[in-house]
């Protein structure tokens, strides 16, 4: 009876202590288990493009085990916590063992932290050697094995393991040591990320790669006697040599990345193609190589179908200060040249004004006090429309800008998504010619509704933006779109660009050359390069065609190995010549006002001497070619110079005569001696 008592009072004390214990565990105060992660910004596959510190500039990134190889976890286990899956946040047989070791010996022989222990100690920033921080350790490892599961305790080591200097958790330690993802390791890798955090500090791959090898070839030997690695791969990765030194984050798309940043912290997933982007990126300081420090540049590729932008270049070096290529000038505002010109035609098309195959005058012209001037400041005469557009003429654009309206103008810009930076009041004529500011993203958004068959779509740089509740908005008809097209089409690209008609361009050059533009677009994809200074200086001889137009074509055959195909016409497509249009469209405006014919020289009654070489005769006004009458006869046809002489030799009175093209003449009476 004695001993049934006995019994009975140890079962009670047994289970009053493990019930005492249970409640001592269940009340342990957690720390917080939510720590700040380095905000991201990703491409539309996921991969890295940008990140960015936390406070104290700490590399910690999130992470979870699905994006971590799996061999780093059977290591890691292997190698730190056999029992890991099957203890309760401590192994008490590998601490009986430590105990009996440190007893005999003395000191501590071997460690017994679990795992979960070790993220204890990383939740607590605890110390790792005494025994109360191990007991709190212990305490606070049992009370997590009851709150999280093993893959949410295995989360927090990921991201909170120390790997030497500013690098915390194993995504950073891959990136940064590795220079890669770690959802694909060597076991030299794995190794590696395994070792370094048991002395993270004196193992740092930049100052000590001895230590870090030796470290990491010791788990790989482990790793190999325990069967977890074949041991001929250990052997070989343990020839590998350790990383020498940092690498470095990625840092791709740097602009685009803070914008993104701007809007808060966390992940940010963009519309932009990593491989593309850091192509585009390479293809930029390669271009600017040599050129002006001063000078920046910027370009955009896009899918012009979707809208998406696929890569964005704010400058050609972010940390260049010399060309201030912090400054994102895809989003600058600045005078676009005659890249507009597209537009105005466009909608000259649409309206009724004009045909490709319409003739235009590119001859003097005044607006009240503005008389537009021609690039080179020649008068080309009666020209095809089509011609006007490709040779990038400032008169013949001006003209149908008059007939259109430039507020017309400007609410197409308006509807394109474009945000025109106009200074004073209502838009003038000199709106078509780059007289108002724009960005080269809003300038890539309007060619885009060009190759789109004339609807605009925003573009989306954000993967996360809702596509749904946008409508196309309609700036152009398809036909009228594709004229467009064609014509810019037929220009002759630069050289060694290949044949023309394979890719659709305009470029222009700001009024003092301070900007020099080239936009176009393929069957696929819509470009835009911006070349100058950020500072508005002028850059004298910069010209679109020259300097940004090679870089439009680079970027366009970087995204295309085989170009696509332009659009073909749409069906109500009028493609004939000017004598088959309508007689309203066979010419735009008034037929060239020519001044009356006069004869200048000589006057008439003149006494002149006669000489073997004939009289000299000089004309003003008139329409060429004209022919030449003496006394009634003819004497010369054809003459289109409003100087020649006429073959009379005299003696006796002569009457000179001259008739122009259209009928129109001119006579004077002479005497010859």
């Amino acid at each position: 009876m004695k001993r049934l008592l006995v019994l009975v009072v140890a079962l009670w004390a047994s289970a009053f202590a493990r019930d005492r214990f249970d409640t001592f565990i269940d009340d342990t105060t957690l720390p917080v288990l939510v720590h700040a992660t380095s905000p991201e910004v990703r491409d539309r596959n996921g991969e890295l493009l940008r990140a960015y510190t936390i406070e104290n500039g700490l590399w910690r990134m999130e992470v979870s085990p699905d994006q971590v190889d799996p061999l780093f976890f059977k290591m890691l286990v292997a190698y730190e916590d056999k029992r890991f899956y099957s203890h309760n946040g401590v192994d008490l047989r590998a601490t009986a063992r430590a105990a009996g070791q440190a007893l005999r010996n003395g000191h501590i022989v071997s460690g017994a932290s679990t795992l979960t222990m070790q993220v204890a100690r990383l939740l607590e920033d605890g110390t790792t050697g005494q025994w109360r921080g191990k007991l709190r350790q212990m305490r606070l490892a049992l009370a997590l094995e009851r709150q999280l599961t093993k893959d949410e305790i295995l989360g927090l080591y990921l991201r909170l393991a120390p790997y030497g200097g500013n690098v915390e958790g194993l995504r950073a330690a891959s990136l940064i040591w590795l220079g890669k993802e770690p959802t694909r390791l060597t076991p030299a890798d794995a190794a590696l990320l395994v070792a370094l955090p048991q002395a993270p500090e004196s193992r740092r791959p930049d100052r000590y790669p001895d230590a870090a090898r030796n470290a990491r070839n010791r788990v790989l030997m482990r790793m190999a006697n325990a069967g977890v690695i074949p041991m001929a791969a250990a052997q070989s990765d343990r020839l590998d040599p350790a990383p020498l030194g940092r690498k470095q984050m990625p840092h791709f798309a740097p602009h685009m990345a803070d914008r993104a940043i701007a809007a808060g912290p966390g992940r940010h997933d963009l519309t932009l193609d990593r491989a593309t982007q850091a192509s585009l990126e390479d293809l930029a300081r390669r271009y600017m190589s040599g050129r002006d420090d001063h000078l920046s540049v910027a370009l955009i590729l896009a899918d012009h179908q979707t809208g998406d932008i696929l890569a964005s270049v704010g400058s050609k070096d972010y940390t260049d200060m010399i060309g201030q290529g912090f400054v994102d000038m895809t989003q600058a505002q600045r005078s676009p040249g005659s890249t507009l010109k597209p537009l105005v035609y466009g909608l000259a098309f649409d309206r009724g004004l004009a045909h490709p195959e319409t003739l235009i005058l590119d001859t003097p012209v005044q607006f009240g006090s503005y008389a537009p001037q021609n690039f080179d400041g020649v008068f080309r005469g009666e020209l095809p429309v089509r011609r006007a557009l490709q040779l990038s003429l400032n008169i013949p654009v001006i003209r149908l800008t008059e007939a259109l309206g430039p507020a017309h103008l400007m609410a197409a810009l308006e509807r394109a998504g474009v945000e025109p930076g106009l200074q004073g009041g209502a838009p003038g004529l000199a709106l078509a010619l780059g007289g108002v500011g724009v960005t080269l993203e809003e300038m890539v958004q309007l060619y885009a509704a060009l190759a789109r068959g004339g609807e605009a779509l925003p573009l989306r740089w954000r993967a996360d933006q809702d596509r749904g509740d946008i409508v196309p908005r309609r700036i152009l008809s398809p036909a009228s779109a594709w004229q467009v097209g064609n014509i810019l089409a037929d220009v002759a690209p630069p050289a060694s660009a290949g044949p023309p008609g394979r890719v659709a361009y305009k470029t222009g050059t700001s009024y003092g050359h301070r900007d020099a533009w080239a936009l176009g677009w393929t069957g696929r994809h819509v470009a835009g390069v911006w070349i100058g200074r950020p500072d508005g200086t002028p850059v004298p001889g910069a010209f679109g065609g020259g300097l940004a137009a090679p870089l439009l074509f680079e970027v366009l055959g970087r995204a295309e190995a085989r170009l696509e195909p332009l659009a073909p016409p749409p069906p109500e497509t009028l493609l004939v010549s000017r004598a088959q249009l309508p007689e309203p469209l066979q010419r735009f405006g008034p037929r060239e006002e020519v001044p009356a014919l006069q004869l200048t020289f000589p006057p008439d009654g003149a006494l002149l001497a006669a000489t073997g070489g004939g009289v000299p005769v000089k004309l003003r006004g008139g329409r060429p070619p004209y022919t030449l009458l003496a006394d009634g006869a003819v004497l010369a046809t054809g003459l289109r110079r409003p100087e020649f002489l006429a073959p009379v030799l005299g003696p006796g009175f002569t009457t000179l005569s001259v008739i122009d093209a259209q009928g129109a003449s001119g006579r004077v009476s002479i005497e010859l001696r």
